[in-house]
């Protein structure tokens, strides 16, 4: 019996024949209200989506032998994944379906801001000549400062040295050699700030992105600066920006997203030398279609041949290999979030190293969890499909080694991360409760279970240290679950990885970092 496809928002005509010529029969249903979706929901195996169809547990519940949603686009925001991997449902999107799209809005932008298009032809269709108001600015030989140099960030950095534009980046994955290969000078933030005269964002909202231009670093910037924002809504601050605005210092801005969307109102709308576009990126007739096609093809390979193309929720890997694979993925995967947290330096190579009974399982998968723990606190979208081209597009080097199990565990995985400055290891393994372990940092053994909230800290191994430790938590009512310790000598190097209830407060993590004899001092999440 042929697999059975619902589309339930508009997409391309072009899917549909992809999923017949496949082999799917599929049904287009745009506009179903929730109750009329879930009605018809358990009929289906597979779902395509856009961004108005919301995917919940509630949903999926009716969904009994659905198998694979498909999103159209990049954002899953609108599905709830952990309900969906809880069912067994893998969920696709389409990551770099818009990438050129998106690039060539912030080209679009740019050139709006350099010559005050959108206010000179309000003011032009109002019946006024007003040649002498709008003097604009040329784009050749200025200096265009890249926010993110990924897949998007990398085309319109192209884009800017066809119009002979000096292009500058800030991005702590990219490379020497692909900055060298895509012909922009990596620089670090302060010096981008500094140099550009246009600036473009083209990086995910995280913990270490999210209000990148600051009220500090807006006024970091050269004077007259123009900033143009087509990635996400939080990356700038937006009352800062208002006050740059209004001070001169940023002499003009261009955003397609907002903190809060829809923007109906905001505080930078008004504002004479600011340019709104409604979330436009991806507005596109080439890109609709390139997304619709992708993922048409993508759900059509998983439903017919098994196989997984940008899932977000699992690796590539069989049902039959699954049960064995996924508590080693888990603990690859947090293997690589360890060190990921503790990487800001571009990354030069990962060696993954695979010792006893799990060298003779599916590396690739494992891998590919670990290199998405590794980029993921940097770059939310990346998943265990994608990470690693998005590696490879970075200049990573990414190298697997299989032996022999050496030490006293069945399995062990280890997880080297070079950069140009240190190379840092962690290892672990998988008891027999299922449960992954980090087992050696940095070649110093410990035994610690991954928890939500850990503390990690690297120290010179003296006497009293722990004590000290220990009461700045307390007196900070930070609760301790687990303690774990090692080191390399007595009075050597020591590490302390503490599990603790809730995230322990910035102000926490300094005061420890001030102890006598403590280098580094870092909040983990997992």
């Amino acid at each position: 019996m042929a697999p059975r496809v619902l589309i339930s928002d508009k997409l391309s005509p072009a899917a549909v024949a992809i999923f017949k010529a496949r082999g799917v029969e599929v049904d287009v249903k745009p506009g179903l209200d929730k109750d009329e979706l879930a009605k018809i929901i358990g009929d289906y195996d597979g779902l395509a989506i856009r961004s108005a169809t919301k995917v919940t547990a509630k949903l999926l519940e009716r969904a009994r032998q659905l198998k694979v949603v498909g999103r159209a686009g990049i954002g899953v925001d609108n599905v709830d994944i952990p309900a969906a991997t809880a069912r067994g449902v893998i969920v696709m999107n389409t990551p770099f379906g818009n990438s050129i799209t998106t690039a060539e809005h912030a080209i679009a932008l740019m050139f709006a801001l350099a010559r005050q298009i959108p206010t000179a032809d309000v003011s032009t269709q109002a019946g006024k000549w007003e040649k002498n108001r709008f003097m604009g600015v040329e784009l050749t030989g200025k200096t265009l400062g890249v926010i993110g140099c990924g897949n998007i960030g990398s085309i319109a950095a192209s884009r800017g040295i066809g119009l002979k534009m000096r292009v500058i980046a800030y991005d702590p994955f990219l490379s020497a050699e692909r900055a060298a290969e895509i012909g922009v000078e990596k620089v670090e933030l302060d010096d981008l700030l500094a140099r550009a005269d246009f600036i473009t964002l083209h990086t995910p909202l995280t913990a270490q992105t999210k209000n990148i231009l600051s009220a500090e670093n807006l006024a970091r910037t050269k004077k007259g600066v123009r900033i143009i924002n087509c990635a996400r809504g939080g990356l700038v601050d937006e009352a800062a920006l208002r006050a740059a605005l209004d001070s001169g210092q940023v002499a003009g801005a261009a955003f397609d997203v907002f903190v809060e969307e829809p923007a109906t109102t905001n505080l930078l709308f008004g504002h004479p030398n600011f340019i709104a576009t409604p979330h436009l990126g991806a507005s596109t007739n080439e890109a609709q279609e390139n997304v619709a096609l992708q993922v048409a093809e993508q759900m059509s390979d998983y439903l017919i041949r098994g196989a997984i193309t940008n899932a977000v929720n699992f690796p590539s890997i069989t049902a039959e290999e699954a049960p064995k694979l996924k508590p080693f993925i888990t603990l690859a995967e947090r293997l690589g979030s360890f060190a990921g947290q503790l990487t800001q330096a571009p990354i030069n190579k990962v060696t993954v190293t695979y010792e006893g009974a799990v060298a003779d399982l599916k590396i690739k998968a494992l891998t590919s969890a670990a290199i998405a723990g590794l980029l993921r606190p940097s770059l939310v979208d990346v998943n265990v499909v994608s990470a690693p081209t998005v590696a490879s597009h970075r200049g990573i080097v990414v190298e697997e080694m299989t032996r022999a199990a050496e030490g006293d565990y069945e399995s062990f995985i280890t997880l080297t991360v070079a950069t140009a400055d240190q190379t840092r290891s962690i290892g672990g393994t998988v008891f027999h409760d299922g449960k992954p372990r980090i087992l050696a940092i940095k070649g110093i053994k410990v035994d610690a279970e991954f928890t939500p909230s850990m503390i990690y800290v690297t120290n010179d191994d003296k006497p009293g240290f722990i004590g000290r430790f220990a009461s700045v938590l307390g007196d900070a009512g930070v609760n301790i679950a687990t303690f774990a310790l090692g080191r390399d000598e007595p009075g050597g190097s020591a590490i302390a990885l503490v599990s603790v209830d809730g995230d322990p407060p910035g102000a926490v993590l300094e005061k420890v970092g001030k102890l006598k004899g403590v280098r580094q001092a870092t909040a983990l999440r997992f």
